[in-house]
């Protein structure tokens, strides 16, 4: 199996940098004690407590390198990428190290050694993955660790999959060809695959290539072959696999798993389940609490200003719509005369409206109007990071004129969100909007958030399109 493959290399790796982190550990403390700073006037701290530290940060090490998504596919894929995510994940095991050093009392560790720990690991995992990667090559050239792949198919389905599985030959899966099932219908296979007959001949095919696994990907007006293609593989040594064809849905997180032994294959979900519904919420709380205490004088400040310059109450309550389609009431400070809506009923905000007050046009112009929405965050009905929540009356017309836009509601509302920070906000395109909200849905982490609010007050607080 493909997975099987690449959880071989991965777990290969995930005991080497164990291993590697263990022996950093060592070797920052000969390089802090004995090679470069030669002891003169201080007495050399004990060994063992810096054994018992280097079991600690080594353990901490696979932990922390499996959360933060290292042995993943994707970062295996491509040397860059897999480089930066190291460089990423050590630095985080430092400040982790780091923290818990300042909490243990029993013992105080030499800051320098934790310098030479950080330049020894990042120096012994580079040179390791550039090992690993060679031997994989060397391997492969004996023809060992090979995966050899057939794909049945000429659809849509067929052709991505060949465009993904290009990417894995540097862990040896090899694609050695297509048998196309309908000559009649004019080929979207890449050109540089090569054609490896049809059907008929195929049980000699998966004899002379040597195939490993066999991936049918038939799209729908061809699933009348299935019965045939399975008693042509019933007699074969090899490993079946079926691409479902699932048309023109939107996939979200998709998943596979099976019900009494029934495969079931989950085309749309929320990417905020078990561990990581727990971790977005105690971000959401602890985040939501930092930001009341750090903006608290404004806060305070705002509702008397908003009194002195206009008639009417501190606070705007309007019903949007979050998660799953459950309404709340988003709280705002008031930036528009009261009852604005009294003869337009419900209307989009537009540039220069002449609704707003003038303090509402401060507020507005820097996006302090949102402030109480921290309290939303806090009772659970928005997140600090999400789409951006809109109104009920606006959804009914959206969700028909604009693909996959109820897509976002498999998440949290939030107060600032990817679609925001990157200008879609206000008068833009909602077209754009859904496209970077739905981005940020398919590729959330716990690091994502942290990027989207490091960026906020940057280009969320000072955004030209807020109205």
């Amino acid at each position: 199996m493909i997975k099987g493959h690449v959880k071989i290399f991965s777990t290969f790796l995930r005991v080497l940098d164990i291993f590697l982190s263990f022996v950093s550990w060592e070797l920052a403390y000969q390089l802090r004690f004995f090679w470069i700073d030669i002891p003169h006037a201080y007495t050399i701290p004990q060994h063992n407590e810096y054994l018992k530290a280097a079991l600690f940060v080594s353990i901490l090490t696979g932990f922390l390198f499996s959360f933060t998504g290292v042995y993943r596919l994707h970062k295996l894929v491509q040397p860059k990428h897999e480089l930066f995510n190291l460089l990423r994940s050590t630095i985080y095991l430092i400040l982790f190290t780091l923290v818990t050093a300042f909490f243990y009392r029993e013992f105080s560790f030499s800051r320098i050694h934790t310098i030479y720990f950080f330049v020894c690991l990042l120096i012994l995992l580079f040179i390791s993955r550039f090992f690993s990667r060679f031997i994989l090559q060397l391997l492969h050239t004996k023809k060992a660790y090979i995966e050899n792949v057939l794909l049945i198919g000429n659809g849509i389905s067929a052709r991505n999959f060949c465009h993904r599985l290009e990417r894995l030959k540097n862990l040896g899966i090899i694609l050695k060809g297509v048998i196309e099932i309908d000559n009649n219908v004019p080929s979207i296979i890449p050109t540089d695959i090569q054609k490896l007959g049809n059907i008929d001949t195929l049980q000699q095919t998966i004899k002379e290539n040597q195939i490993d696994q066999v991936y049918i990907a038939l799209s729908n007006n061809q699933q009348t072959y299935l019965p045939k293609l399975r008693e042509l593989l019933s007699e074969q040594f090899v490993d079946i696999k079926i691409i479902p064809d699932i048309g023109t849905f939107r996939t979200l997180h998709t998943e596979v798993e099976s019900f009494e032994d029934m495969p079931i294959i989950t085309i749309v979900q929320s990417p905020m389940t078990g561990w990581n519904r727990i971790v977005k919420r105690f971000m959401d709380i602890f985040g939501a609490i930092t930001a009341i205490i750090i903006f608290a004088p404004v806060i305070l400040v705002i509702p008397l200003l908003i009194k002195l310059t206009s008639k009417g109450s501190v606070l705007y309550r309007q019903e949007r719509m979050g998660l799953d389609g459950r309404t709340f009431f988003a709280l705002k400070f008031r930036s528009m005369e009261t009852n604005a809506e009294s003869k337009t009923g419900a209307v989009w905000a537009k540039e220069n409206d002449e609704r707003r007050t003038k303090f509402g046009i401060f507020l507005r112009k820097y996006s302090l109007d949102e402030l109480p929405q921290l309290f939303n965050v806090i009772k659970g009905e928005m997140s600090l990071v999400g789409p951006r929540p809109e109104r009920p009356i606006f959804i009914e017309k959206f969700k028909s004129q604009i693909p996959h836009y109820m897509l976002r509601h498999k998440v949290k509302a939030g107060i600032t969100g990817w679609a925001q920070i990157n200008g879609w906000r206000g008068n833009t395109s909602l077209e754009k909007r859904i496209e970077f909200d739905l981005y940020y849905i398919e590729r959330w982490s716990f690091w994502f958030d942290i990027k989207i609010l490091f960026l906020t007050f940057f280009k969320g607080f000072f955004d030209p399109n807020a109205q």
